[in-house]
């Protein structure tokens, strides 16, 4: 066992137990060494599917604060990053196996075409953006209708210096939003299924960072091309599966990522659009695509 200081996990209780407890308490570091528990159970059992949604909970919540990284301890934290270093070799792990894929196709992409395809899939969060947004610091994820349209047209023509501090700005928001108590206890109600959590957004390398990714790595571009420099960022496709959310599918029950409904739709929609960016990509088009995209709610 593992040396946690003062503060002892109840070990009479359930980990489920013991984690509403320590949510309802804010205790962080109790909830991320739970959620160690959790991942290093399910691995030990084979599930790595769970093993990766605990283990990558654990890792953000101590990552994210030094006062809690001390609380947690090294011991525990050396494992968890070992065990999370060997999930990412693991052969059939959907959260390796997806995003391995993008990432090849992406490199028989130019870089606009890569930077549209991510942009599409954004805009497949507009709707759950705004939904998330109604929580307590997270307005900022209320912004993506706006920065999605944004970016869209500065891929055409650069935006106003004012349009550019804006999308900074909430850049910047999105960022900071990893860390803040909500994410790691805020939930919203979805009707017919259970409530998402604000935590879900965790996988696949956690979808705020990625948008905080793309949208720097965007406003790089702009200011590049502001100075007419020839040398512009490569843009990434990580953000490509920004819409899969794998891990409310996971933390609801499903056996097989790949058999759910929504995800196999959201898959269709990647692909597709992929050949869209590849061989048919026209502007109008585009716009279509992304407007028809963020009326898309992807829970349903």
């Amino acid at each position: 066992m593992f040396g946690f200081g003062k503060k002892k996990i109840k070990e009479d209780k359930a980990p489920e137990e013991r984690l509403a407890e320590f949510q309802r308490k804010k205790d962080w570091a109790g909830v991320s060494r739970t959620y160690y528990e959790l991942g290093a159970a399910a691995m030990d059992a084979g599930d790595l599917h769970k093993a990766q949604l605990w283990l990558h909970r654990a890792d953000t919540i101590y990552s994210a604060d030094d006062n809690i990284y001390d609380k947690v301890g090294e011991k525990l934290i050396d494992d968890c990053s070992d065990r999370i270093g060997r999930l990412e070799d693991a052969d059939g792990l959907f959260y390796n196996e997806i995003p391995a894929e993008i990432e090849a196709r992406a490199k028989e992409l130019s870089d606009p075409q890569v930077r549209a395809w991510g942009l599409l899939s954004i805009a497949r969060l507009v709707r759950l953006g705004e939904r998330l947004s109604r929580l307590p610091d997270c307005e900022v994820l209320g912004q993506l209708d706006w920065a999605v349209d944004l970016m869209f047209r500065s891929l055409q023509s650069l935006p106003s210096q004012e349009a550019y501090q804006r999308l900074m700005d909430m850049c910047n928001a999105l960022y900071e939003l990893n860390g803040k108590p909500v994410y790691y206890n805020g939930e919203i109600e979805v009707p017919g299924r259970p409530s998402f959590q604000l935590f879900d957004l965790n996988g696949l390398f956690g979808v705020e960072q990625e948008l905080n990714s793309y949208t720097d790595n965007h406003l790089r571009m702009l200011a590049a091309l502001s100075q007419s420099a020839e040398d512009l960022p490569q843009a990434g496709s990580s953000v490509v599966a920004c819409a899969l959310l794998p891990d409310y599918y996971i933390r609801s029950g499903a056996d097989r990522l790949g058999d759910v409904p929504q995800i196999k739709a959201e898959i269709q929609r990647i692909w597709s659009d992929y050949d869209f960016v590849r061989d048919g990509f026209t502007w109008e088009e585009a716009g279509k695509r992304i407007a028809d995209y963020k009326q898309l709610d992807i829970l349903i």
